[in-house]
């Protein structure tokens, strides 16, 4: 297995995100908590829940100063700039500013999940906050 990975980055100040010249606060990260790297799961639902911190985390499209999160399930993260797709498999946008999901019906078998925050429009934050955790699913 791969080792986990954190993606971290410093508030920029862009009109995006909403900064008017003030000095950069906390970093903005965000965290798989579940499942943990390298779990093993038994069962085809598994359950995600993540952490965040250095922004607001809320519903999309409503205010350009709050984020939320995507996840990619064994799928590569939107390029940089371009937003996010919805209703493609694998990926999952919790546009109502939720921090848990649920993937059901997941094969046995290795996997790799890619939490991403992006800005009210869908596309990932610049630079990218982004978090990596790889787990098995075995057969019920």
């Amino acid at each position: 297995m791969r080792k986990r990975t954190m993606g971290l980055a410093l508030l920029t100040c862009t009109v995006a995100m909403g900064c008017g010249g003030e000095p950069p606060g906390e970093p903005i990260r965000v965290q798989i908590a579940e499942p943990a790297e390298g779990a093993d799961l038994a069962g085809t639902s598994v359950r995600v829940t993540l952490t965040s911190s250095g922004i607001v985390v809320g519903p999309a499209g409503q205010d350009s100063t709050v984020a939320h999160h995507h996840l990619f399930l064994d799928r590569d993260p939107t390029p940089p700039g371009q937003p996010i797709p919805a209703g493609e498999v694998g990926i999952a946008h919790l546009g109502q500013g939720q921090s848990e999901h649920t993937f059901e019906e997941v094969a046995p078998g290795e996997h790799r999940l890619i939490a991403v925050l992006a800005d009210w429009v869908h596309v990932p934050l610049v630079p990218m906050v982004a978090d990596t955790v790889q787990f098995t699913v075995r057969a019920p």
